[in-house]
Order: structure tokens, then C-alpha cells, then sequence
């Protein structure tokens, strides 16, 4: 059984930093690819960042510069350290992990950027 456990998130003002985190439990860690996505209000989950066993990492152009995506295999945990946070990073996060053909999905928490 996968289980996948966020942390984090939160009310920032702009131009703070917030940190999520997402450990999984019940699988072999290391070897599955992670990510993180996020939906706003009125629009589609996207991608955010991702990073794949090897330690390789990709992120959208919105958050390149500013979000870290990282993973400590032996906590079987993946982080999100987002900084000079905005008003449109406001959204929903979610943690995936991947492997294969198979996708598993944290519930989300909450990061809203506003003054």
C-alpha cells in the first residue's frame, strides 16, 4: 500500500518562501520519479517540478529561478522549496510518484501568496 503524506504550504506574502514536503511510505523509494504539480483556482493541475531517480530534475518556466525541487531517499521524502513566491503561485500542491506506468497522488495542501 502507497501512501503518500504532504506538508507544508500555507499563507506567504509576496516575495516569501514556503517548503512542502511529501514522505511516501510502502514503496522502494529510490527508485520511483517525483513531482510536483499544482492547480489554481479556475484552471488545470500543471507540472511544477519533477525530479526522476537519477536525481535529474525539470521545472516549469513560471517557476525556474525560484522553486528547488529535492529528495532524501533515505527519509522517503521529496521537498518543494519555493521562494520569491507570487500572487499566481496560489494553488493547490500535490506530490506524485511515479514508476512506470503507475501514478500515485498526495492530497494537496494549500499555498496562497497574498498581502
Amino acid at each position: 500500500q502507497v501512501q503518500l503524506v504532504e506538508s507544508g504550504g500555507g499563507l506567504v506574502q509576496p516575495g516569501g518562501s514556503l517548503g512542502l514536503s511529501c514522505a511516501a511510505s510502502g514503496i522502494s523509494f529510490s527508485i520511483y520519479s517525483m513531482g510536483w504539480y499544482r492547480q489554481a483556482p479556475g484552471k488545470q493541475r500543471e507540472l511544477v517540478a519533477v525530479i526522476n531517480s537519477g536525481g535529474n530534475t525539470n521545472y516549469a518556466d513560471s517557476v525556474k529561478g525560484r522553486f528547488t525541487i529535492s529528495r532524501d531517499n533515505a527519509k522517503n521524502t521529496v521537498y518543494l522549496q519555493m521562494s520569491s513566491l507570487k500572487p499566481e503561485d496560489t494553488a493547490v500542491y500535490y506530490c506524485k510518484l511515479t514508476r512506470f506506468t503507475n501514478n500515485w497522488w498526495g492530497q494537496g495542501n494549500q499555498g496562497t501568496v497574498s498581502s
